[in-house]
């Protein structure tokens, strides 16, 4: 008997469509071949997705709501349901485990599949990738997009070709023909001061990049990311698909109504989300080493800050004690509109570790009562004095 050959294309790269919105339409009917956007309530909201029919106004993720309104005033908005999102992403990377082991998810709502066991299966690793789109929408009734190439680079930028509802194949062989007319803000790690250097040098596409002496990039760009675009440029991407189902990060953020100002009061943000933070990774079962603390102006400009412990914690003071220190090293001359707290480099809670912080020992004990009656009274049974509102105050 003769052995299959390997598949020449064996990595998939799933991403659902417009996945939030298909979810709603699958519980609303009536929001069916509309311009959908989910998010974006009150004028301080931003846009979580948008269906396609709003992407033709100009409507897309991360937009603030009044822009969104402006450019789309027929959609529907609707509020996000992440109860609902969660269950069906939990069913869609059930179809995906059913298909390969070896599943690496991104986000709630994509995974590279490798597919290479398969070939004794299926023809063609195609053919698989069909296989998933089609047991996704008949048993969920939700529509994917696939991509299916050689490595993870390419399988992805493929998927996102293939939108919406297709499936692209990059033939073995025929990878740069079909990377370099892309443009170069679609590789990875090409963001706005990339962009504008490389813009600089009358670079637009990615093969125009590949044409660039690797020196060039590097002297321009700085050593590790000139190599890595020009790795990226000759379609090469040694990454396996790492299926490990390990949650990377666990965390919290908020757009606010009212733009902050008041450095004590967010501080108090601050630790309200160190607490959520806290009680999340306890819950999972789970401590993380890098605490990262996102700060969102009124003007839109992002940064970030990070901090790493010797070894893991998932006590909210420890966390908020971190973030404190980060926010003091943030400017708040400008007003506030976003505050996010994160925790990564994740491990089990249970795991032999070293606190690199001064602190009591009681907090263990008081972490563990609070728990304790928050699981029998509910979230907002206990919480820090700091975080409690005076009756003059209001809610």
């Amino acid at each position: 008997m003769v052995e299959p050959r390997p598949f020449r294309e064996p990595i998939l790269h799933v991403d659902m469509d417009a996945f939030f919105v298909e979810v709603e339409r699958l519980a609303d009917a009536s929001l069916v071949g509309v311009p959908v956007v989910v998010g974006g309530l009150g004028n301080r909201g931003v846009v979580a997705a948008a269906s396609y029919e709003a992407r033709k106004y100009g409507v897309h993720s991360a937009m603030p709501a009044v822009q969104a309104r402006r450019l789309c005033p027929q959609a529907r908005f609707i509020a996000p349901n992440h109860r609902r999102y969660r269950q069906a992403s939990e069913s869609v990377f059930e179809v995906f485990r059913s298909v390969t082991p070896l599943v690496e998810g991104l986000s709630v709502d994509e995974a590279f599949l490798d597919v290479s066991g398969l070939r004794l299966h299926y023809q063609s690793a195609a053919e698989v990738g069909e296989t998933v789109r089609r047991t996704i929408r008949g048993r969920l009734g939700l529509p994917a997009s696939v991509g299916v190439a050689t490595n993870k680079l390419l399988s992805k930028l493929a998927s996102e070709e293939a939108k919406p509802d297709g499936l692209l194949l990059v033939p073995a062989g025929q990878e740069l023909s079909f990377l370099h007319p892309l443009p170069v803000r679609r590789l990875w790690g090409v963001g706005e001061a990339t962009y504008a250097t490389l813009e600089g040098l009358g670079i637009s596409t990615i093969g125009e990049l590949a044409a660039v002496p690797p020196g060039t990039l590097e002297q321009r760009l700085g050593p590790s990311l000139g190599q890595h675009l020009h790795t990226l440029a000759q379609a090469r991407d040694e990454r396996p698909v790492s299926a490990d189902g390990e949650v990377k990060s666990i965390s919290v953020e908020q757009t606010f109504e009212t733009d902050l100002a008041d450095p004590d009061v967010i501080e108090a943000e601050v630790l309200r989300q160190c607490e959520k933070v806290g009680s999340r990774l306890r819950r999972a079962g789970l401590a993380g080493r890098t605490v990262t603390l996102k700060v969102r102006y009124a003007d839109f400009t992002t940064v970030t800050r990070s901090t790493s412990f010797a070894s893991a914690v998932d006590v909210s003071h420890d966390l908020f004690v971190a973030a404190r220190d980060l926010l003091a090293r943030v400017e708040l001359t400008r007003t506030v509109r976003l505050l996010g707290v994160g925790v990564s480099a994740l491990e089990p809670s249970g795991s032999p570790r070293q606190l690199g912080l001064e602190r009591p020992a009681a907090w263990d004990d008081v972490t563990a009562a609070v728990d304790q009656i928050r699981s029998r009274f509910g979230e907002r049974a206990v919480s820090p004095a700091r975080l409690v509102s005076r009756p003059d105050q209001g809610p």
